[in-house]
């Protein structure tokens, strides 16, 4: 009876299984496995080359230069996204008239498709013809138009793209906290003199300690494994190669140099970054629960 009722288990779980081997184990395999060799992206013939590309990649200055540049990105999106959101957060849980169409408003920009976003901002940062410029020179900040997609601004353009279109997940998830939050706490800290630096400090904080460690590892997670924003904003030429991080960088490697097997490579290296910034995440976690 009992193994009757382990093959029925078994029976009811197996397509679950199979779409996750499909869809998850066997591409993360077949990734691994293809950075051990030198196949190429539209030749079927390949051969073993062991850590041979991660040697050749360790020492490429464009290899380094992709991760440098992919952690810029990251960290400058991850850090204003943080702000911009915990502020915003804190000014949509306060009751003021047409709170519930500020709340709508707010994500606007997380519901805009990606491509629609970027097409948005390269025509209002244009030098020619963008908006932002005019009013500028308008309002007597800049003397002349500021070549925002340019070489020495098309880092800051690109992670202020990414502020723009993700901070409102922060919002939020921040915003759903400080619903919860006993409003008792700050009453008992008003009545003992506390100011609103204090409480904020003293009771919003500490209740928002543990979503916010959710909130830097789900950003972390998907502003590190970026394509679509760096590769759109600059797409081919010098200009991408100023804000390529390591998926742009295997990108290009696979379908552009047609290197499948350094593709890879690069490919492992990321998902080995992204699981030893995980075990960083939860030994942090585990220290603040605790």
């Amino acid at each position: 009876m009992k193994y009757k009722e382990h093959i029925q288990g078994l029976s009811l779980v197996a397509p679950c299984l199979v779409i996750i081997f499909g869809f998850i184990f066997f591409p993360v395999g077949y990734s691994f496995w293809l950075s051990f060799t030198n196949k190429q992206t539209l030749y079927p013939d390949y051969d073993y080359v062991g850590f041979g590309n991660y040697v050749m990649l360790s020492g490429e200055e464009e290899f380094w230069m992709s991760m440098w540049q992919g952690t810029i990105f990251a960290v400058g999106t991850i850090f204003f996204q943080v702000i911009l959101g915990l502020a915003a957060a804190l000014v949509l849980n306060q009751a003021f008239r047409g709170r519930g169409f500020v709340r709508g408003l707010t994500l606007f920009p997380y519901m805009l498709p990606t491509i629609v976003t970027i097409l948005l901002w390269k025509w209002l940062l244009s030098t020619t013809y963008g908006p932002i410029n005019y009013f500028l020179q308008v309002i007597g900040i800049i003397d002349q138009p500021v070549v925002w997609l340019g070489a020495n601004w098309i880092m800051a353009s690109t992670i202020f793209v990414g502020v723009w279109q993700f901070f409102p997940f922060v919002v939020i998830t921040l915003l759903a906290r400080l619903q919860t939050i006993d409003l008792e706490l700050y009453e008992a800290a008003a009545i003992d003199g506390a100011n609103a630096w204090k409480r904020f400090f003293f009771i919003t904080l500490p209740q928002l300690r543990f979503v916010l460690l959710v909130v830097i590892l789900l950003r972390t997670f998907f502003m590190f494994t970026k394509f679509d924003v760096p590769w759109l904003m600059a797409t081919g030429g010098g200009l991408q190669r100023l804000i390529s991080n390591w998926p742009v960088y295997a990108f290009r490697r696979t379908f552009g140099q047609l290197q499948a097997g350094e593709g890879a490579a690069i490919s492992v290296l990321l998902f080995f970054a992204l699981v030893l910034m995980t075990i960083i995440y939860f030994r942090i976690y585990r220290k603040e629960e605790a």
